[in-house]
């Protein structure tokens, strides 16, 4: 269905033809309709399909500009989801004249109150610095007419759900709820029955959600040898945007700096940096200034960022969503994407949960060499070379070193200067610098029916290490049966191109079906 078959206003819909979306998404296609017409909705789908738009077509078209007041709450999990959508839902409404605020922790609470101050239609905000505005009186809440909770299980695995009941328990009761969940728990369920009226309840099924545009892939190597095989690949590779994640904060700093120390464009951005500082970043990565983006996965829960082709995963994640978030941070509007996990021989057993969950099998893939490496990065080199002499301005600096140029042309063969030329743009694996990345304990495998074991989600720092002591003893009894599986899949690698894909249909496991977990192919709105 196309937005101009929604019954949108015109104003919407020239904001929305001026972004370049024409067909609507699943979920939005049937939700938008629904909050049209005043009705409560749960819309259960996966990062990336576009709740967005979802909840904020329909919002905006009930906001009255001539009314000063708030008249609708977005609540978010995090910093960076309530700058994304109040941007998104700022861009939709600019033709109307919405004024949209962001407020969240991070940042300074006085220039939040005096943004608010000057007038706001709509807010989007965490639950911990709503809060904290409600009690100074600086959010007022009375004449709210529609209430969202967006990424509510995030909120959840966060453990954000007493402040969204404080919150929700402020907003007048005769208003409109929009839930929006990747997955469905008992507890959101309960919001949903305790805070909404009669609410419909929008699924979209998995085969909507399963996309083929996302290349998945494995590498199995050992911890020590992770940073050279991913450096490496990169060269080969050439990635045009990539995103890496690391499991823990000091691990995204210390990847960002190795890369750097490698010749890559790359920042980092976790939940130690402030405010200011994280926004430069995306704001740099989505402008292509930085081609490499390393986080953790609650710094990173919601970006949208359009032409990243390539995600590692540095460290496998701790939960098997958080897989599937990750790599749905590719692959969108129809466009390819690859995604590439390294593997510790003894967190293999991982790979086949986050298997069971997505549906889609791994490929495992043959690290690249030195040698490839470096042949990549010659001939990125000899291109440059070939595109710059094609240039007339460039050509015609050249110019200016003329005089020295037939000095050194009399003194070296053309053979030797292009020998020179190549030996300063090309760097050599084996010159390049060493780098040190500090070794992490490989996750302790203790399977369970709905997941990796051990607690589900992260703290509200984005570092979600969370093993215990115990942990230990309940791994050793399942590691043989980790490593057999890998002995498996390492015979049957040797036989198949490293690329090749494994045609055999992948059965349904017990844990699929409890999970509903799957891959998803639709680009956020």
């Amino acid at each position: 269905m196309k937005f101009n078959e929604l019954n949108l206003s015109t104003q919407l819909l020239t904001e929305i033809e001026r972004a370049g979306f024409v067909e609507a998404s699943p979920i939005q296609e049937q939700t938008i309709p629904l909050a049209l017409e005043g009705k409560d909705v749960i819309g259960q789908a996966q990062t990336g399909t576009g709740k967005t738009a979802a909840f904020g077509l329909p919002t905006l078209e009930k906001i009255s500009i001539d009314n000063p007041a708030i008249q609708a709450l977005v609540i978010a999990p995090t910093r960076e989801l309530a700058v994304q959508s109040q941007e998104e839902l700022f861009r939709f409404g600019r033709s109307k004249g919405v004024k949209v605020r962001s407020v969240y922790g991070g940042s300074s609470i006085e220039k939040q109150i005096k943004a608010l101050r000057s007038g706001a239609h709509i807010v989007v905000g965490t639950p911990g610095r709503l809060l904290d505005l409600i009690k100074r009186k600086a959010l007022k809440l009375e004449k709210v007419e529609t209430l969202i909770l967006d990424e509510a299980d995030e909120m959840l695995n966060m453990g954000f759900l007493d402040d969204i009941e404080a919150i929700i328990e402020r907003v007048p009761t005769n208003r409109q709820t929009l839930l929006f969940s990747a997955t469905m728990p008992e507890a959101i369920k309960r919001i949903g029955i305790k805070f909404m009226k009669e609410p419909e309840h929008v699924k979209i099924a998995a085969k909507e959600l399963t996309t083929d545009l996302v290349d998945q892939y494995y590498i199995r190597v050992k911890e020590g040898e992770k940073f050279d095989t991913m450096t490496r690949l990169m060269d080969v590779e050439q990635p045009e945007l990539s995103i890496v994640f690391g499991r823990t904060k000091r691990r995204v700093d210390e990847l960002t700096r190795g890369l750097k120390i490698r010749g890559f464009r790359a920042e980092g951005i976790h939940g130690d940096l402030d405010q200011n500082k994280r926004l430069r970043v995306l704001r740099d990565f989505k402008n292509g200034n930085v081609d490499v983006l390393v986080a953790t996965d609650v710094a990173a829960r919601g970006l949208d960022i359009s032409g990243v082709t390539h995600v590692y995963n540095y460290d496998i994640p701790q939960d098997p969503e958080s897989y599937v978030h990750r790599i749905g941070r590719t692959g969108r509007a129809g466009k390819s994407g690859q995604s590439i996990t390294f593997v510790a021989p003894n967190e293999m057993g991982y790979l086949q949960i986050i298997e069971n969950l997505t549906k889609k099998r791994m490929k495992g893939l043959k690290p690249a060499t030195a040698e490839e490496a470096f042949q990549a990065k010659k001939q990125v080199a000899l291109k440059k070379i070939e595109r710059d002499f094609a240039d007339d301005t460039i050509r015609a600096n050249f110019s200016k070193f003329s005089k020295d140029a037939r000095q050194l042309a009399a003194e070296f063969s053309p053979e030797e200067l292009a020998m020179y030329v190549l030996s300063l743009t090309v760097q050599d694996p084996a010159s390049q610098p060493e780098v040190e990345i500090a070794r992490e304990k490989p996750l302790p495998f203790k399977p369970s029916g709905n997941g990796f074991g051990g607690r589900k989600g992260g703290n509200r720092n984005g570092n979600r290490d969370s093993r215990n002591r115990n942990d230990r003893n309940g791994y050793r009894g399942d590691r043989r049966r980790s490593e057999r599986d890998f002995k498996r899949r390492d015979e049957k690698f040797k036989k198949d191109n490293h690329r090749s894909d494994n045609k055999k249909p992948h059965k349904n496991t017990s844990s699929e079906k409890k999970s509903g977990f799957v891959i998803r192919n639709k680009g956020d709105r």
